[in-house]
Protein backbone atom coordinates (compact mmCIF):
# COMPACT_ATOMS: atom_id res chain seq x y z
CA UNK A 1 0.00 0.00 0.00
CA UNK A 2 0.97 3.63 -0.62
CA UNK A 3 2.01 5.62 2.31
CA UNK A 4 3.38 9.30 0.42
CA UNK A 5 1.41 12.19 1.17
CA UNK A 6 3.13 14.45 -0.97
CA UNK A 7 0.29 15.32 -3.30
CA UNK A 8 -1.51 16.74 -1.13
CA UNK A 9 -1.00 20.30 0.22
CA UNK A 10 1.15 21.04 3.66
CA UNK A 11 -2.14 22.66 5.17
CA UNK A 12 -4.55 19.28 4.76
CA UNK A 13 -1.64 16.98 5.96
CA UNK A 14 -1.18 18.86 8.92
CA UNK A 15 -5.42 18.24 9.38
CA UNK A 16 -4.75 14.67 8.73
CA UNK A 17 -2.09 14.65 11.62
CA UNK A 18 -4.63 16.21 13.83
CA UNK A 19 -7.41 13.71 13.27
CA UNK A 20 -5.51 10.78 13.42
CA UNK A 21 -3.88 12.63 17.25
CA UNK A 22 -7.48 12.70 18.29
CA UNK A 23 -8.58 9.23 16.86
CA UNK A 24 -5.96 7.82 18.97
CA UNK A 25 -6.08 10.33 22.26
CA UNK A 26 -10.30 9.26 22.48
CA UNK A 27 -9.87 5.85 21.61
CA UNK A 28 -7.36 5.19 24.14
CA UNK A 29 -9.63 7.61 26.73
CA UNK A 30 -12.48 5.03 25.73
CA UNK A 31 -10.54 1.99 26.70
CA UNK A 32 -8.84 3.70 30.11
CA UNK A 33 -11.97 2.40 32.34
CA UNK A 34 -12.47 -1.19 30.88
CA UNK A 35 -11.75 -4.24 32.95
CA UNK A 36 -12.79 -6.50 30.06
CA UNK A 37 -9.79 -8.21 28.39
CA UNK A 38 -10.29 -7.83 24.74
CA UNK A 39 -10.41 -3.97 26.18
CA UNK A 40 -6.97 -4.02 27.88
CA UNK A 41 -5.92 -5.70 24.49
CA UNK A 42 -7.59 -3.03 22.71
CA UNK A 43 -5.36 -1.84 19.81
CA UNK A 44 -5.85 0.35 16.52
CA UNK A 45 -3.61 -1.35 13.96
CA UNK A 46 -4.18 0.70 10.67
CA UNK A 47 -5.74 3.83 9.86
CA UNK A 48 -5.91 4.33 6.09
CA UNK A 49 -7.19 7.02 3.66
CA UNK A 50 -9.07 6.15 1.35
CA UNK A 51 -11.65 8.18 -1.12
CA UNK A 52 -10.89 11.43 -3.12
CA UNK A 53 -7.85 12.57 -1.19
CA UNK A 54 -6.08 8.89 -1.86
CA UNK A 55 -6.34 9.09 -5.64
CA UNK A 56 -5.79 12.72 -5.63
CA UNK A 57 -9.24 13.87 -7.32
CA UNK A 58 -10.80 15.73 -4.10
CA UNK A 59 -12.99 18.92 -4.41
CA UNK A 60 -12.57 21.96 -1.94
CA UNK A 61 -14.91 24.64 -3.21
CA UNK A 62 -17.19 25.40 0.27
CA UNK A 63 -17.90 29.24 -1.60
CA UNK A 64 -18.23 27.56 -5.10
CA UNK A 65 -22.59 27.54 -6.50
CA UNK A 66 -22.67 24.09 -4.23
CA UNK A 67 -20.13 24.21 -1.79
CA UNK A 68 -19.05 20.77 -2.39
CA UNK A 69 -16.13 19.73 0.04
CA UNK A 70 -15.24 16.38 -0.11
CA UNK A 71 -14.26 14.48 2.98
CA UNK A 72 -11.02 13.09 4.22
CA UNK A 73 -12.05 8.99 4.46
CA UNK A 74 -10.68 7.20 6.44
CA UNK A 75 -10.76 3.43 7.23
CA UNK A 76 -9.62 2.64 11.01
CA UNK A 77 -8.80 -1.47 11.89
CA UNK A 78 -8.76 -2.21 14.75
CA UNK A 79 -7.95 -6.24 16.88
CA UNK A 80 -11.07 -6.65 17.90
CA UNK A 81 -14.82 -6.65 16.48
CA UNK A 82 -16.27 -5.40 19.62
CA UNK A 83 -14.31 -2.08 19.44
CA UNK A 84 -15.97 -1.45 16.23
CA UNK A 85 -19.41 0.08 18.47
CA UNK A 86 -19.43 3.75 17.38
CA UNK A 87 -21.66 4.76 20.46
CA UNK A 88 -19.18 2.99 22.91
CA UNK A 89 -15.48 3.71 21.60
CA UNK A 90 -15.79 6.43 18.84
CA UNK A 91 -18.62 8.91 19.30
CA UNK A 92 -16.46 11.25 21.30
CA UNK A 93 -13.75 11.41 18.41
CA UNK A 94 -16.32 11.92 15.81
CA UNK A 95 -17.91 14.84 17.56
CA UNK A 96 -14.08 16.17 18.33
CA UNK A 97 -13.52 15.52 14.86
CA UNK A 98 -16.54 18.00 13.77
CA UNK A 99 -15.46 21.00 16.35
CA UNK A 100 -11.62 20.76 16.25
CA UNK A 101 -10.53 24.83 14.99
CA UNK A 102 -7.95 23.31 13.33
CA UNK A 103 -9.24 20.55 11.30
CA UNK A 104 -11.38 22.49 8.22
CA UNK A 105 -12.50 19.41 6.16
CA UNK A 106 -14.69 17.34 6.49
CA UNK A 107 -13.47 13.90 8.30
CA UNK A 108 -15.48 10.82 7.83
CA UNK A 109 -14.19 7.34 9.14
CA UNK A 110 -15.60 3.43 9.11
CA UNK A 111 -14.05 1.05 11.90
CA UNK A 112 -13.58 -2.74 11.00
CA UNK A 113 -11.74 -5.86 12.91
CA UNK A 114 -8.79 -6.86 10.67
CA UNK A 115 -11.08 -10.47 10.90
CA UNK A 116 -13.74 -8.44 9.16
CA UNK A 117 -11.68 -6.53 6.63
CA UNK A 118 -9.83 -9.81 5.13
CA UNK A 119 -12.76 -11.53 4.75
CA UNK A 120 -14.12 -8.39 3.03
CA UNK A 121 -11.36 -8.62 0.79
CA UNK A 122 -11.69 -13.05 0.32
CA UNK A 123 -15.38 -12.55 -0.55
CA UNK A 124 -14.21 -9.61 -3.31
CA UNK A 125 -16.07 -6.68 -1.70
CA UNK A 126 -14.47 -3.99 -4.46
CA UNK A 127 -14.98 -1.27 -2.25
CA UNK A 128 -12.28 -2.70 0.29
CA UNK A 129 -10.17 -3.84 -2.61
CA UNK A 130 -10.28 -0.49 -4.15
CA UNK A 131 -9.08 1.09 -0.79
CA UNK A 132 -6.29 -1.77 -0.63
CA UNK A 133 -5.32 -1.01 -4.15
CA UNK A 134 -5.44 3.14 -3.87
CA UNK A 135 -5.55 3.54 -0.05
CA UNK A 136 -2.28 5.23 2.35
CA UNK A 137 -1.75 4.14 5.34
CA UNK A 138 -1.58 6.69 7.82
CA UNK A 139 -0.58 5.08 10.84
CA UNK A 140 0.13 1.41 11.34
CA UNK A 141 1.49 -0.60 14.39
CA UNK A 142 2.29 -3.76 12.54
CA UNK A 143 3.41 -4.40 8.99
CA UNK A 144 1.17 -7.09 8.43
CA UNK A 145 -0.50 -6.75 4.58
CA UNK A 146 -3.77 -6.58 3.99
CA UNK A 147 -4.52 -9.98 1.81
CA UNK A 148 -4.77 -10.49 -1.84
CA UNK A 149 -8.88 -9.37 -3.03
CA UNK A 150 -10.82 -12.54 -4.60
CA UNK A 151 -12.50 -10.73 -7.48
CA UNK A 152 -15.76 -11.55 -8.46
CA UNK A 153 -16.83 -12.68 -11.52
CA UNK A 154 -18.13 -10.04 -13.80
CA UNK A 155 -21.83 -12.35 -13.54
CA UNK A 156 -21.06 -12.42 -10.01
CA UNK A 157 -21.01 -8.47 -9.44
CA UNK A 158 -23.57 -8.20 -12.05
CA UNK A 159 -26.07 -10.21 -10.56
CA UNK A 160 -25.24 -8.84 -6.55
CA UNK A 161 -24.90 -5.28 -7.74
CA UNK A 162 -29.02 -5.82 -9.82
CA UNK A 163 -30.36 -7.43 -6.41
CA UNK A 164 -28.65 -4.49 -4.32
CA UNK A 165 -30.24 -2.05 -6.87
CA UNK A 166 -33.51 -3.27 -6.89
CA UNK A 167 -34.18 -4.01 -3.30
CA UNK A 168 -32.87 -0.89 -2.12
CA UNK A 169 -34.29 1.79 -4.79
CA UNK A 170 -37.62 0.40 -4.22
CA UNK A 171 -37.32 0.56 -0.61
CA UNK A 172 -36.16 4.64 -0.92
CA UNK A 173 -39.19 5.10 -3.42
CA UNK A 174 -41.46 3.26 -0.78
CA UNK A 175 -40.03 6.23 2.45
CA UNK A 176 -40.43 8.61 0.05
CA UNK A 177 -44.12 8.10 -0.91
CA UNK A 178 -44.96 7.47 2.60
CA UNK A 179 -43.09 10.95 4.05
CA UNK A 180 -45.13 12.64 1.21
CA UNK A 181 -48.23 11.37 2.06
CA UNK A 182 -47.33 12.52 5.88
CA UNK A 183 -46.75 16.03 4.97
CA UNK A 184 -50.18 16.03 3.42
CA UNK A 185 -51.42 15.09 6.66
CA UNK A 186 -49.28 17.63 8.54
CA UNK A 187 -48.04 14.45 10.77
CA UNK A 188 -44.36 16.49 10.45
CA UNK A 189 -42.17 13.68 12.89
CA UNK A 190 -43.26 10.72 10.85
CA UNK A 191 -42.95 12.44 7.86
CA UNK A 192 -38.91 13.42 8.81
CA UNK A 193 -38.49 9.81 9.86
CA UNK A 194 -39.77 8.48 6.44
CA UNK A 195 -37.50 10.78 4.42
CA UNK A 196 -34.65 10.29 6.56
CA UNK A 197 -34.88 6.36 5.91
CA UNK A 198 -35.85 7.68 2.08
CA UNK A 199 -32.15 8.92 1.68
CA UNK A 200 -30.51 6.31 3.93
CA UNK A 201 -31.94 3.89 1.63
CA UNK A 202 -31.29 5.91 -1.75
CA UNK A 203 -27.29 6.62 -0.41
CA UNK A 204 -26.92 3.18 0.59
CA UNK A 205 -28.27 1.78 -2.98
CA UNK A 206 -25.67 3.66 -4.46
CA UNK A 207 -22.62 2.33 -2.29
CA UNK A 208 -24.17 -1.41 -2.72
CA UNK A 209 -24.88 -1.22 -6.28
CA UNK A 210 -21.54 0.27 -7.17
CA UNK A 211 -19.24 -0.72 -4.37
CA UNK A 212 -20.59 -3.93 -3.24
CA UNK A 213 -20.53 -1.88 0.45
CA UNK A 214 -22.08 0.27 2.55
CA UNK A 215 -21.86 1.09 6.36
CA UNK A 216 -23.75 -0.24 9.06
CA UNK A 217 -24.99 3.59 9.33
CA UNK A 218 -28.16 5.68 9.91
CA UNK A 219 -25.90 8.90 9.77
CA UNK A 220 -27.02 10.50 6.18
CA UNK A 221 -24.24 13.12 6.06
CA UNK A 222 -21.46 10.33 6.46
CA UNK A 223 -23.60 7.74 3.90
CA UNK A 224 -24.06 11.18 1.40
CA UNK A 225 -20.57 11.65 1.94
CA UNK A 226 -19.45 7.82 1.32
CA UNK A 227 -21.46 7.70 -1.89
CA UNK A 228 -20.67 11.45 -3.75
CA UNK A 229 -17.35 10.32 -3.50
CA UNK A 230 -18.57 7.32 -6.21
CA UNK A 231 -20.14 9.88 -8.26
CA UNK A 232 -20.38 13.98 -8.32
CA UNK A 233 -23.71 14.07 -9.98
CA UNK A 234 -24.89 13.24 -6.64
CA UNK A 235 -24.00 16.47 -4.73
CA UNK A 236 -26.43 18.30 -6.84
CA UNK A 237 -29.36 16.81 -5.11
CA UNK A 238 -28.81 18.96 -1.96
CA UNK A 239 -26.19 22.29 -2.57
CA UNK A 240 -24.55 22.99 0.69
CA UNK A 241 -24.16 26.73 -0.47
CA UNK A 242 -27.23 28.40 1.60
CA UNK A 243 -26.71 27.90 5.39
CA UNK A 244 -30.80 27.50 5.57
CA UNK A 245 -30.55 24.13 3.11
CA UNK A 246 -27.82 23.26 5.60
CA UNK A 247 -29.09 23.39 8.11
CA UNK A 248 -32.87 21.32 6.85
CA UNK A 249 -30.67 18.62 5.94
CA UNK A 250 -28.51 18.74 9.57
CA UNK A 251 -32.82 18.72 11.15
CA UNK A 252 -33.47 15.91 9.02
CA UNK A 253 -30.43 13.88 9.89
CA UNK A 254 -31.38 14.27 13.72
CA UNK A 255 -34.60 12.39 12.55
CA UNK A 256 -34.00 8.98 13.00
CA UNK A 257 -33.89 8.90 16.65
CA UNK A 258 -35.32 12.00 17.72
CA UNK A 259 -38.28 12.32 15.40
CA UNK A 260 -39.27 9.08 17.67
CA UNK A 261 -38.02 9.77 21.09
CA UNK A 262 -38.04 13.71 21.74
CA UNK A 263 -40.72 15.54 22.00
CA UNK A 264 -38.36 18.48 21.47
CA UNK A 265 -37.88 17.69 17.92
CA UNK A 266 -39.20 20.05 15.24
CA UNK A 267 -38.91 20.63 11.85
CA UNK A 268 -41.35 22.25 9.84
CA UNK A 269 -43.72 22.14 6.52
CA UNK A 270 -41.30 24.41 4.15
CA UNK A 271 -38.57 22.68 5.44
CA UNK A 272 -40.07 18.50 4.67
CA UNK A 273 -41.49 20.06 1.03
CA UNK A 274 -37.93 21.20 0.08
CA UNK A 275 -36.21 17.83 0.97
CA UNK A 276 -38.90 15.99 -0.08
CA UNK A 277 -38.24 17.62 -3.64
CA UNK A 278 -34.48 16.79 -2.85
CA UNK A 279 -34.78 13.98 -2.12
CA UNK A 280 -37.04 12.79 -5.31
CA UNK A 281 -34.33 14.27 -7.46
CA UNK A 282 -31.87 12.28 -5.73
CA UNK A 283 -33.53 9.71 -6.72
CA UNK A 284 -33.75 10.26 -10.56
CA UNK A 285 -30.02 11.02 -10.00
CA UNK A 286 -29.45 7.39 -8.48
CA UNK A 287 -31.51 5.83 -11.24
CA UNK A 288 -29.21 7.56 -13.64
CA UNK A 289 -25.75 6.60 -11.69
CA UNK A 290 -26.61 2.61 -10.73
CA UNK A 291 -28.26 2.47 -14.44
CA UNK A 292 -24.93 3.25 -15.81
CA UNK A 293 -22.83 1.12 -13.48
CA UNK A 294 -25.37 -1.75 -14.28
CA UNK A 295 -25.29 -0.99 -17.63
CA UNK A 296 -21.26 -1.68 -18.22
CA UNK A 297 -21.40 -4.58 -16.00
CA UNK A 298 -23.92 -6.20 -17.90
CA UNK A 299 -20.92 -5.34 -21.15
CA UNK A 300 -18.80 -6.90 -19.20
CA UNK A 301 -20.58 -9.94 -18.01
CA UNK A 302 -21.72 -10.68 -21.94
Amino acid sequence: MKSSLDHIPPQKQRELSRALHILHEEFEDALKEGSAEFKKRGRILKVILFGSYAKGGWVDEPFTMKGYRSDFDLLIIVNNRKLCDFAEYWYKAADRLIRDPAIQTPVSFIVHSRREVNGFLKEGQYFFSDIRKEGIVLYELDDEPLPEPEPLTPADRLRVANNYFEERFSLAQSFLKVAKFCIQERDLKVAAFELHQALEQAYSCVLLTLTNYSPPAHNIKFLRSLAEEQDRRLADAFPRDQHQDRAWFNTLNEAYVKARYSRHYEIGEEALVWLGDRTAALLDIVRAVCGEHLEALDEAAR
